[in-house]
């Protein structure tokens, strides 16, 4: 893998909604050239996001009060709440790479970090003929631990990944999650026991080459 350095930006809990237009003002600014690589980790308060092509019956019952949102990176039904790390990548394409070529960079990034929280975890190959298969499982007990989502616009990428730490996993049975009926969601607590926020983010910024310049 080559080295490819970020600048880190770190926050607690973000409105999903405040999330999304600061991503948009700092992948503007690398379009510019105004910024360096970016990754930005933070989490949200509760909140399903949906892709644009997200079926009608994947959605969970609005009776259970969680707001949905749609967004414009690909991939599905997504949940995000309090005890899960989110990192927004706002990165410029090489010449040489497209979107697609970033995701599979960001899956063995994140499986190297879960690899040092003692988590042994794999990426997995798309099925022939089926819609691009993104995300990080446990190698173990084969549950999904991170859901990626991106897309890039003018070479700069924008949203990313979430990786379940020790958040309230239920919410994700509400829905039908990644387009995935049968994928069982797991977290860095369920796995190992315990788990601590401080640790991961420390782990997954050092697996993005990713420091502090702000």
């Amino acid at each position: 893998m080559r080295e490819r350095p970020l600048t880190l930006i770190q926050d607690d809990l973000v409105d999903y909604e405040k999330a999304m237009e600061r991503m948009a003002a700092l992948v503007e600014e690398r379009q510019e050239d105004a910024r360096p690589d970016t990754l930005w980790l933070l989490s949200h308060p509760s909140v399903f996001t949906i892709g644009k092509r997200t079926p009608t019956e994947h959605l969970p019952d609005p009776t259970h009060g969680i707001p949905v949102m749609q967004t414009g990176r690909g991939g599905q039904l997504t949940y995000h709440g309090p005890g899960q790390l989110v990192g927004y990548l706002i990165v410029k394409l090489r010449a040489d790479e497209g979107v697609v070529d970033y995701i599979r960079e960001v899956e063995l990034r994140l499986v190297e970090a879960l690899g040092e929280l003692r988590i042994a975890a794999e990426r997995r190959d798309t099925p022939p003929g089926s819609e691009l298969l993104t995300g990080v499982w446990t190698k173990e007990t084969g549950r999904k631990i991170v859901s990626i989502g991106m897309r890039a616009s003018r070479a700069v990428t924008s949203h990313g990944f979430a990786l379940n730490v020790d958040g309230d996993l239920t919410p994700w049975d509400l829905a039908i999650p990644c387009g995935m009926p049968d994928v069982e969601m797991t977290s860095v607590a369920r796995e190992r026991g315990q788990a601590s926020m401080d640790e991961t983010r420390r782990v997954v910024a050092q697996a993005f080459e990713a420091v502090p310049t702000e």
